[in-house]
């Protein structure tokens, strides 16, 4: 069994429980299509078990190969992605893994798909669905960036052989390819997206494509470049409502205030740093690249402490996990500019009003409190700085 099937394969339950990709909200007003799912499996004779979404629920049906052929029906309000798998051995669809399992993923819509193959379902070519085309050339493009990314990885663990380079230095040569490699996959899934303006796959990639830092200026046209027919859909219109509500801390807009207990306990107000270029930074003492950022955090502070620069970190460190909080920032020599937190995690304030979703996160923010710029990692930060402050 190859690899990509394994990896397929430990998909299962999740896909079957509850991880299928994007799945829309039921929309009120709308009416479920009928489709049909149907093919020939060789001379195959087991049970066979379809998960998707329709609409709000979560499907698992089952149906009976019979001498190769087999077939689904059901309705859809929106395609969705789709896991079909065969129970050779009759263990049931929750049991099912990478020795019992044959599976394809694939997309279904409404109408009819066609799967036919001279034996596995793993080895199903699918016809009659155009979903599936567009399907396969986001796989290219979704594959071809995590190959170009697993050879960048292997390259820096060879390169750790390498004294000459210290480690922040190794790490930030690699944020950087990493980062050239991210701006090619973004360009070809937002042209893929103009190029399929019907497609509801576009509608679902630009979901996606922002990841947890979606740039509405840069999302916005792409959604009303859409067809009307998938602007209309409640996906849509939850995506856009979702979007509009970033502008908030979009680049050019002014960084809303609060306050947060600092390591003392005093409560700081972001207003109170004003007149200054401030670094808010958010991080955790248990996320791993947060902690590899210390380091150049610490230099560019030291660059710039006197050019008016100072930094605020917002940690989502939780209540029990205070003194780890506070040993990172010892560890770290980060203790020389306010590190606030309300130990809350996730749910901590200030990352809810700045719709942060993964860490680590910053904005930089000019004297005046406008947000000039953010996600700066690696020599990104040192090289903005330069910008408005000089060398």
């Amino acid at each position: 069994m190859t690899n990509e099937l394994m990896n397929k394969i430990v998909m299962i339950r999740r896909l079957i429980f509850g991880l299928l990709i994007a799945a829309p909200v039921f929309a009120l007003g709308q009416t479920p299509q009928p489709f049909t799912v149907n093919g020939k499996l060789g001379n195959t004779n087991t049970k066979l078990f379809l998960a998707y979404q329709a609409g709000s629920s979560r499907i698992l049906d089952s149906a009976q190969c019979v001498n190769g052929s087999f077939e689904f029906k059901g309705d859809l309000l929106y395609p969705s992605l789709a896991l079909l798998i065969a129970d050779y051995k009759g263990v049931g669809a929750s049991k099912l893994d990478s020795k019992t399992g044959d599976g394809l993923v694939f997309y279904i819509d409404k109408g009819t798909v066609t799967i036919q193959s001279p034996d596995s379902v793993y080895k199903g070519k699918i016809a009659g669905s155009p979903i599936n085309d567009q399907y396969k050339k986001l796989q290219v493009i979704m594959e071809d960036a995590q190959y170009k990314t697993s050879r960048l990885m292997s390259a820096g663990l060879r390169a750790t052989a390498d004294s000459t380079i210290s480690p922040t230095e190794r790490q930030n040569q690699i944020q950087s390819s990493l980062k050239i490699i991210q701006d090619g996959y973004h360009t070809q899934l937002k042209n893929f997206i103009i190029q399929n303006p019907t497609s509801y796959l576009s509608l679902l990639t630009i979901g996606t494509l922002g990841g947890p830092s979606p740039n509405p200026d840069e999302l916005l046209p792409l959604l009303n470049g859409l067809s009307k027919e998938l602007q209309d859909t409640e996906t849509a219109r939850n995506l856009k409502s979702a979007l509009e509500s970033l502008k908030s801390v979009e680049i050019g807009a002014m960084a809303p205030d609060f306050e947060q207990p600092d390591t003392s306990g005093h409560l700081v107000r972001l207003s109170s740093f004003r007149g200054k270029y401030v670094l808010l930074d958010f991080w955790a003492s248990w996320c791993a690249p947060c902690r590899q950022e210390s380091p150049n955090l610490v230099q560019a502070y030291g660059r710039f402490k006197d050019k008016n620069f100072t930094i605020v970190g917002v940690s989502l460190d939780r209540k029990d996990g205070a003194f780890a909080w506070l040993n990172a920032i010892r560890m770290d020599h980060m203790g020389n500019w306010a590190q606030l937190s309300d130990l809350k995690y996730w749910n901590n304030a200030v990352a809810q009003l700045y719709f942060v979703q993964s860490i680590p996160k910053n904005f930089l923010i000019d004297p005046s409190g406008k947000i000039i710029a953010e996600d700066l990692r690696g020599n990104d930060l040192e090289a903005e700085l330069e910008k408005v402050l000089g060398k």
